[in-house]
């Protein structure tokens, strides 16, 4: 009898352990989820922090540990840890890299975990960049449109027309405004072209490119036509025939173009909506600067984006704890709050109307103006985008920018190198 009670009693305590240790809700434990951020600038890294901290004290049941990723290298590491069977519960990243894996069985479909709230407040056009076939497999909540920051004094001084939202510049009046401000070992505007495919491609919609096509059969082919050539062309033409654009930036990055746009040698750089912040800390004492829409044509203002995102694991087995979580995290306060820190916009219509976002005050405004812009782009769906862009697009580009090949050229290897890629993984 003393033997069968030490057994029972050894049981009981090793399925203790299991379920205390194990952090399993079913036995009465606390559970935790690991939330991997790719949070980066001060002020963004404390916002996701605190949070976290936020939640944990409201939801002692349910612990969520912070786990800081990277955005250099975060596709590597996420499919390592998938394939590994030790991915983070939610994970944070950005639209253009999920459908690899949405369409690798990696991510959880989120159409039935997320609640109502959260799926009204957030535009249709938001959802598209993350819903591949039938399912949704991140939530889209930051997103950063491309702007046109200006040297406010140079402009001023030349007597161009100052664009606004309501009435930007057309593609070829952005081209003779550049013109306008050159001369003298200046530049009337600096392009960081070191990854030029997305910047090419989202700036394009506008124009109404779209480069990649999909067919009855659900197959997509590359086409570079008419609509796709506008924004190429002008940056081409600017740096190589106007000369009103920098030739040694095109190799650069938007950080790398500061210290020339502070020194007076580029009147305008095109940069994403959060490099705000970077001027507002680093400028000289009476730079004065303003933010500008990018020019318009055909469709307007129309851009395309790859938002933010967050996911949850396939392989959770948390998934409803985890879209709580996600759920807290993007209440509109909330995604102010998280907006604010990365300097981007929110994706949420009751979050942008905050008025924090409204402000004149480097160039928040402006930004938030174009959000009704923004639409999904236009390679998000498409697989076996990054090898494309990295193995075609970006030296084709690159090529034709600084001058090497002409358009041609750069339409055959977009079109013919770019098909076989992508036939590849559409068979």
């Amino acid at each position: 009898m003393r033997r069968r009670t030490l057994f029972l009693l050894v049981l009981a305590l090793l399925l203790a352990g299991c379920t205390s240790g194990g952090g399993d809700s079913a036995g009465g434990g606390p559970i935790t989820l690991r939330f991997q951020s790719l949070a980066w600038q001060e002020e963004s890294v404390a916002a996701n922090k605190e949070l976290v901290q936020e939640w944990n004290a409201g939801h002692p049941g349910i612990k969520v540990e912070y786990v800081q990723g990277s955005w250099d290298s975060v596709h590597d590491q996420l499919l390592t840890s998938f394939e590994g069977g030790e991915a983070p519960d939610i994970i944070h990243d950005a639209s253009d890299d999920l459908a690899d894996f949405a369409y690798g069985g990696y991510l959880a479909d989120l159409t039935d975990l997320l609640p109502a709230r959260l799926k009204s407040d957030i535009p249709q056009r938001s959802w598209e960049t993350t819903t591949f076939d039938d399912g949704i497999y991140g939530v889209p909540f930051l997103q950063e449109p491309r702007v046109i920051v200006a040297n406010a004094k140079w402009l001023k001084q030349s007597g161009a027309r100052i664009p606004t939202p309501e009435h930007p510049w057309s593609w070829p009046e952005f081209r003779t405004v550049t013109r306008q401000l050159s001369g003298k070992g200046k530049y009337g505007v600096a392009w960081p072209l070191k990854e030029p495919v997305s910047a090419t491609l989202n700036l394009s919609l506008s124009t109404g490119g779209q480069l990649f096509h999909r067919g009855s059969d659900g197959k997509v082919t590359i086409r570079f036509e008419a609509a796709d050539q506008v924004v190429p062309r002008t940056i081409h033409d600017q740096a190589d025939i106007d000369h009103s654009a920098s030739p040694t930036t095109l190799g650069s990055g938007g950080s790398d173009t500061l210290p020339g746009f502070f020194g007076g040698r580029y009147a305008m750089v095109p940069l994403g909506f959060s490099y705000r912040q970077q001027i507002a800390q680093q400028a000289p004492k009476g730079f004065d600067w303003q933010v500008l829409p990018a020019p318009a044509g055909a469709d307007g203002l129309t851009q395309g984006v790859s938002p933010q995102t967050l996911s949850i694991a396939a392989d959770s087995p948390h998934k409803k704890e985890a879209a709580e979580f996600v759920d807290f995290l993007l209440r509109p306060k909330n995604m102010v709050r998280l907006a604010l820190g990365d300097w981007m916009l929110p994706t949420g219509t009751e979050a942008l109307k905050d008025p924090a976002l409204h402000t004149a005050r480097n160039g928040w405004a402006t930004g938030t103006a174009l959000a009704t812009h923004l639409s999904s782009a236009p390679a998000q769906s498409v697989r076996g985008y990054p090898e494309w862009k990295d193995k075609v697009a970006t030296p084709a580009f690159q090529e034709y920018y600084s001058g090497a090949i002409g358009l041609a050229e750069l339409r055959r290897r977009l079109e013919r190198d770019g098909n076989l890629v992508l036939a590849r993984y559409q068979r």
